[in-house]
């Protein structure tokens, strides 16, 4: 990996464990960018490269684990614990609440690249997952109520005649609608219509009424709808 295409934020105010961590990792290859307290973190401006975090246990102005989960809030990037002093406890609600690895000094340095390269792969997946669900809403945002309906009928495995019914409209409109669904979501096939049904429902999740389908299916339709007009991205 190279510096222009990631990057390591060391929160520490140890200045012998800043040099120490800083010296080893920029021989590794990897930028470094340290900072003495959780608060410079948080207000410093973040470029948009692969990167992690190596936060101490113990910081001037806060705890590691607070910054830990306001950070998992707020979707920022991979965390290493790289601490003195710690406890069981500690790093066990570390590892819980989604830490790469909870080191404590002396560092194993073999075991710290380590985690950072899984730190670094974690985010690149991160960040591809976050752009395709990104193109997924983008395309479901650019249909249009009648055809949001189309596809939810599609993806609930009614026929074009069925879905005509279920709609009241000609089976003819159903399916130029159905057609428009396709082009408009880029799917090659009914298969791809299904995963990314499925995908939205983790976004959006959905309740389906089998004694009354059609107001099951109005209802989701303007919940997806709605909550996609304001932003949501999960």
């Amino acid at each position: 990996m190279q510096p222009l295409e990631t990057i390591v934020y060391v929160v520490n105010a140890d200045p012998v464990e800043v040099m120490e961590l800083t010296r080893f990792l920029i021989s590794s290859g990897i930028l470094v960018i340290t900072f003495n307290s959780a608060a410079e973190y948080i207000a410093s401006k973040k470029d948009d490269r692969i990167a992690c975090l190596i936060l101490d246990l113990n910081l001037p102005d806060t705890n590691g684990l607070e910054v830990q989960t306001r950070l998992a809030e707020n979707g920022g990037p991979p965390i290493i614990f790289v601490t003195e002093q710690a406890d069981i406890l500690s790093g066990v609600c570390a590892m819980k609440n989604g830490a790469i690895d909870f080191i404590t000094t002396p560092v194993d340095y073999g075991r710290l690249i380590t985690a950072v390269r899984i730190a670094f792969a974690q985010d690149r997946k991160r960040r591809r997952e976050r752009v395709e669900r990104l193109s997924l809403l983008k395309r479901w945002n650019s249909l249009t109520p009648r055809e949001a309906e189309v596809f939810r009928c599609t993806v609930a495995g009614l026929l074009n005649k069925q879905g005509a019914a279920e709609l009241g409209i000609a089976q003819n409109t159903y399916q130029v609608h159905r057609g428009r669904v396709m082009r408009k979501m880029q799917a090659d096939s009914l298969a791809d219509l299904v995963r990314m049904s499925t995908r939205l429902e983790l976004i959006f999740p959905i309740a389906w009424d089998k004694g009354s389908r059609s107001g099951a299916l109005r209802n989701t339709v303007e919940g997806w709808t709605n909550r996609s007009a304001i932003g949501l991205t999960g």
